[in-house]
């Protein structure tokens, strides 16, 4: 996950944040006010899921690798614990934590034992609650297009299914009560704004700059053939589970 500390700010100011239900549907799900809330993979706090987490008025702790990252967290959060390292390298607190949470960042620990080490992370009772988004297109053309072009740069790039981490929980089989909720919304972006989201996207940021400079101009040059805009169609999933 350090590829992102050297994009941390254009991060912070690019990267959409979470819709405010999701505080509430995380409360409502888990039944009473959590006694403690551990986020794995926390970033900056924006494009995470942290200012969701905060809200939920519980002693926060935010585990995170790069220092770059962290460093933009804390002064955000100060009332948040900020831990910098992985998830695999935490140890929970005798007892474990009442809500554990992750957002953007479920596909970053090892598939193997994601699952069981939340789990066991958690007190009996606690929620595992993982969010983020997926980003569509508002306009079918546009996305045909914008697909085409990436393809064209690097066809290696898949994108996972909206629904993968709900599947991936269950399927892992650690957690009862398992649910998935939707959030729905358009995102009108102007052409830097589109240009510098998908700056900060993991597969774009693994690539070599060469190719990096390519996308981008071929991206640019779409988004003027658009009139200068693209609208998201911006879809927050959320999945939630219970440690029996």
């Amino acid at each position: 996950m350090d590829v992102f500390g050297s994009v941390a700010e254009r991060y912070d100011t690019a990267r959409p944040g979470y819709p405010p239900e999701l505080t509430d549907a995380i409360a409502g799900y888990h039944g009473s006010a959590p006694t403690s809330v551990v986020e794995i993979g926390a970033g900056t706090g924006k494009g995470k899921g942290t200012e969701i987490l905060a809200a939920l008025a519980a002693p926060l702790t935010c585990i995170e690798p790069d220092p770059r990252m962290a460093t933009r967290l804390t002064r955000k959060f100060p009332q948040a614990h900020v831990l910098i390292g992985t998830f695999e390298q935490w140890r929970p607190p005798p007892g474990g934590v009442a809500l554990l949470a992750c957002a953007m960042a479920w596909h970053w620990l090892d598939p193997a034992t994601r699952n069981t080490r939340a789990r066991a992370a958690l007190t009996a009772g606690g929620t595992l609650a993982l969010f983020g988004h997926r980003y569509g297109y508002a306009d079918p053309a546009q996305a045909a297009a914008i697909r085409a072009t990436l393809d064209n740069l690097d066809s290696t790039a898949k994108e996972r299914p909206a629904d993968w981490m709900y599947h991936d929980v269950m399927a892992a089989g650690e957690f009862t009560d398992v649910r998935v909720q939707r959030f729905r919304r358009s995102l009108p972006l102007t052409r830097d704004e589109y240009l510098a989201l998908v700056s900060t996207f993991g597969p774009f940021l693994t690539r070599p700059p060469e190719l990096q400079r390519q996308g981008l101009d071929a991206l640019g040059r779409l988004v003027d053939d658009f009139g200068g805009t693209v609208t998201l169609d911006l879809l927050t999933t959320l999945t939630l589970g219970r440690a029996a």
